[in-house]
C-alpha cells in the first residue's frame, strides 16, 4: 500500500514538472501569432519613422523655400497680397511706420540680384551701381538706411532733419488716393532732430568699424575711443563710402525749423555742419510746400545767399571728404523762376539740383474726388508732366554743366528712362513703392535694362536736349 502510494507521488511530481517546464518554455518561446505581430509592429515602427524623417524633411525644406521666396523682393506676394491687405487694414501713416519698423529689423525682403554693368552711374567722383533712390521723406529719421539698401536702391536720401525736434503737423496728415496711385501728406517737417539723427548715424559707423577693421579689435577700439568727441575723426577711418556700401550713396536732406524765421539760412548751416561728416551727399531742402515762408527761399537771391553760405559751412569741415551740395526744388514754378534757381545754381556752383518735389497744384485729370481736397504735398504719377517740364528747363539753362536728379511720378523703367533723356543722371522714388511694394527697385531697374536695349545709362542723360 505504502509503495503504491509512493508511486502515486512521484508519477505526479514528475507530471507537475513536466508541466511546469512545459509552461515556462511556452513562456519563453512566443507563439507564431506574438513572433508575427512583433515583426509587424517592428516594420510599422521603420516605416512610421520614414515617413516622419520625410514629411519632416519636407516640411524643412518647404519652409527653407518659402522664407526664400518671401525675402525675394520680385515675390508677387508682395505686390499682390500684402499690399492690398495693407491698404485694407492701415492708413496711410500707419502703414508708413510699419513699413520703417519693418526695414530697420530686417524683416523685410532684399534684392537677390546683381545690377547690370549698364546702370553705372559715375558722380561727384562716386560710383553707383544703379541710378535709382529712395527720395527724402521715407525715412526721415534714419532708421531704416541699410533695409532700403538692401532692397536694392543705389542712393538713399534720408530726412528732412531740422534742428531741433518738432512734431510736424497734427494727423491725419497722409492720404492715399488709390485711383490714381497717388498720396497727399502734410508732414510739415516731422523730425526728430539732428542730435538723435546724428546718433543714429555714428552708432551705424560704429558698428561698421568694429566689424571690419582691418586691424586687431584692440587696436580698433583704441580709435573709437578717440574718435568719441569728434565726427571727422571717426568717419575718416572709413575704408569706403558714408554709406558704408562701395557702390551706394548715403544723402542727407536738411530741413529747418517751422520756429526758425523765413528768411534764416542758419538751420541749414547748422545741418552741414552736424550732419555733413556723415553724408556722402548733403541736400538743402527749399521746397516742402508744408512748412510756411519755405519756398521763398527759391528766389533767386535768397536762394543764392543761401546756397553760397551752406557751401562755406562745407568747405569748412574738417573731414578729408568735402560731401557734394545739392538743392531739392518744386515742380511748380515758372519758367522764369526755373531760370532763376539756374542762375543761382550757377553762380555758386551747386554741386546739384534735385528735380522736383511734391505739388500744390490739384490737376483736373485725377480720378479721386475725396482725398484730392486734403491740403499738403501731391505726389505720384500725375507729377510726372511737371517735374519733367522743369527738368528739362533747367537743364536747357545750365547747359548741362549741373548734374540733375529727377523725381516726381517714377514707378517703371520707362519713367527713368524718360527723366534720363530729359537730363537726370539719376532718378528717385517714394510714393511708388507704396502701391506696388518692396519689389519696386528692382522691377525699375530690369525696365531700365530692357529699354536701354545694351546702351549704358549714362550714355542717354540729355539725350532729348541732343537731337
Amino acid at each position: 500500500m505504502n509503495s503504491l502510494a509512493t508511486a502515486i507521488r512521484q508519477q505526479s511530481a514528475r507530471t507537475l514538472t513536466h508541466r511546469v517546464a512545459t509552461t515556462a518554455v511556452t513562456c519563453v518561446r512566443p507563439t507564431a501569432a506574438v513572433r508575427h505581430y512583433a515583426t509587424v509592429r517592428k516594420e510599422h515602427t521603420s516605416t512610421s519613422r520614414t515617413i516622419n524623417f520625410v514629411l519632416g524633411t519636407g516640411l524643412l525644406v518647404g519652409g527653407i523655400v518659402g522664407l526664400s521666396y518671401a525675402f525675394d523682393s520680385r515675390a508677387s506676394i508682395h505686390k499682390y497680397a500684402i499690399i492690398p491687405l495693407i491698404h485694407w487694414t492701415m492708413d496711410a501713416e500707419t502703414a508708413h511706420k510699419v513699413a520703417i519698423k519693418c526695414l530697420k529689423m530686417g524683416l523685410s525682403p532684399w534684392d537677390t540680384q546683381e545690377d547690370d554693368a549698364s546702370l553705372e552711374v559715375k558722380l561727384w567722383n562716386k560710383t553707383f551701381s544703379n541710378p535709382l533712390g529712395m527720395a527724402a521723406g521715407f525715412d526721415k529719421h534714419a532708421e531704416a538706411i541699410d533695409g532700403l539698401f538692401d532692397l536694392g536702391f543705389g542712393y538713399v536720401e534720408i530726412g528732412s532733419v531740422t534742428p531741433e525736434p518738432q512734431p510736424g503737423n497734427p494727423q491725419p496728415r497722409m492720404f492715399r488716393l488709390p485711383e490714381d496711385k497717388c498720396v497727399i501728406n502734410r508732414y510739415g517737417f516731422n523730425s526728430e532732430g539732428h542730435k538723435v539723427v546724428e546718433a543714429r548715424l555714428r552708432q551705424r559707423i560704429k558698428r561698421f568699424l568694429y566689424k571690419h577693421a582691418r586691424e586687431d579689435k584692440d587696436q580698433t577700439q583704441d580709435k573709437l575711443k578717440n574718435a568719441q568727441s569728434s565726427a571727422e575723426s571717426l568717419v575718416d577711418h572709413l575704408s569706403t563710402n558714408r554709406s558704408l556700401r562701395d557702390d551706394r550713396i548715403l544723402a542727407v536732406n536738411l530741413g529747418k525749423n517751422k520756429a526758425s524765421t523765413p528768411e534764416s539760412v542758419d538751420d541749414y548751416v547748422i545741418g552741414v555742419e552736424r550732419l555733413g561728416p556723415y553724408a556722402d551727399v548733403l541736400v538743402v531742402n527749399v521746397s516742402s510746400p508744408n512748412t510756411p515762408g519755405l519756398r521763398s527761399l527759391q528766389r533767386k537771391g535768397m536762394l543764392e545767399d543761401l546756397l553760397r553760405q551752406v557751401i562755406q559751412a562745407r568747405d569748412r569741415l574738417q573731414s578729408s571728404y568735402k560731401p557734394p551740395l545739392l538743392v531739392k526744388i518744386a515742380p511748380d514754378l515758372s519758367d522764369e523762376e526755373l531760370e532763376d534757381v539756374s542762375e543761382a545754381a550757377l553762380a555758386t556752383k551747386v554741386d546739384g539740383i534735385i528735380i522736383s518735389n511734391t505739388t500744390i497744384s490739384r490737376p483736373s485729370s485725377l480720378l479721386n474726388k475725396e482725398n484730392v481736397k486734403e491740403i499738403g504735398g501731391l505726389s505720384g504719377p500725375i507729377v510726372k508732366p511737371l517735374a519733367l517740364r522743369a527738368l528739362r528747363a533747367v537743364y536747357k539753362h545750365t547747359e548741362g554743366k549741373i548734374p540733375l536728379v529727377g523725381c516726381g511720378g517714377i514707378s517703371t523703367g520707362q519713367d527713368a528712362l524718360d527723366f534720363a533723356r530729359a537730363g537726370a543722371s539719376m532718378v528717385q522714388l517714394y510714393s511708388s513703392m507704396a502701391y506696388e511694394g518692396p519689389g519696386i527697385a528692382r522691377e525699375v531697374k530690369d525696365g531700365i535694362v530692357k529699354g536701354l536695349n545694351g546702351r549704358k545709362w549714362m550714355d542717354i542723360v540729355g539725350e532729348d536736349h541732343r537731337k
